[in-house]
């Protein structure tokens, strides 16, 4: 795992970012989704620019109040010309004014050394200058929390020493809290074709973690990962896990196990999930890009406060 401990600032149980209830709007809306492997457009394999730019102006459409990614934006962190071409894409964002909030994935860290990946992802995202995991406050009833998969998420570890102190203080009336990272700690087995295997021991330690703090906390808790080029959706011990790797990236197949709640068949899935804060319910969509081009809700699930 790529480790740069000493460019990290120190840690804090407080918010990095607030979002005040005013600037929001009503609904309060999320969108989130991972692996664009933004790049050169010539490279149409590893990546289909045509999905990203699609997925891009979809989601400047939605107009979220916050959107979160899921980590592997570039296809290699070690190359800037890469991150300038996600500036380039995703320029009607910044013209939308859209509240962007990025996880790393292991393409950040893709051709460079950590230190040097941190930079070029850091010249890109400068609001997260010195973290690697960090968390927002949106508004009164959502809490957001980006961790970092790269660095240890096991028992004892930094991270999770901070995510301990976040979850120890959050800010009253907090309802939801969505956690944002690029390996998933829950998800179906990958096919003999597909080398990568998920869940990683790093990822089962924080599902083990969310177990244990689960039941005392009076909050519900939706954890939303990608690395999988797929769309996938479990609920286990109260929680509620999602794979959202439908970016652009080359798509991945996989062995749907009867504890995936997804059961639709049809094959690539590019996607992003959509929530919707209703009262004491936050209500999620999986949007599908078909093969006509048409984006269909395939996918849909509440997360109710209790």
């Amino acid at each position: 795992m790529a480790r740069a401990d000493s460019l990290l600032l120190p840690d804090s149980p407080k918010p990095t970012f607030k979002i005040s209830q005013r600037a929001l709007r009503k609904p309060i809306t999320v969108i989130a989704y991972g692996d664009m492997r933004f790049t050169n457009p010539a490279q149409t394999i590893a990546t289909d620019p045509k999905v990203r730019m699609e997925l891009v102006r979809r989601v400047a459409k939605e107009r979220p109040d916050v959107l979160l990614l899921s980590g592997d934006i570039p296809f290699h962190g070690g190359d800037k010309a890469d991150y300038a071409e996600y500036k380039k894409e995703t320029r009607i964002w910044r013209k939308e004014h859209l509240r962007v909030f990025p996880a790393l994935g292991n393409h950040e860290f893709y051709m460079c050394a950590p230190a040097d990946c941190l930079e070029n992802w850091w010249d890109t995202f400068p609001k997260l200058k010195g973290r690697r995991w960090y968390s927002v406050k949106v508004g009164t009833k959502i809490y957001a929390i980006a961790l970092d998969s790269d660095d240890s998420l096991e028992p004892g570890s930094r991270q999770i020493k901070w995510l301990t102190s976040q979850l120890d203080s959050l800010p009253h009336g907090i309802e939801f809290v969505l956690i944002i990272m690029h390996h998933p700690p829950v998800s179906d087995p990958n096919p003999p074709s597909v080398k990568d295997r998920t869940p990683r021991p790093n990822e089962v330690a924080l599902a083990n973690y969310l177990r244990g703090v689960a039941p005392s906390r009076r909050v519900k808790f939706v954890v939303i990962a990608a690395h999988i080029h797929n769309y996938e959706r479990f609920h286990e011990n109260g929680i509620t896990y999602l794979v959202s790797g439908g970016g652009g990236a080359m798509p991945y197949p996989v062995i749907r196990t009867p504890e995936d709640l997804y059961k639709n068949p049809n094959f690539p899935n590019y996607n992003y999930v959509k929530f919707v804060l209703h009262g004491k319910t936050l209500r999620g969509t999986m949007y599908r890009l078909s093969s006509k081009g048409q984006w269909q809700a395939k996918d849909n699930f509440a997360v109710k406060y209790r």
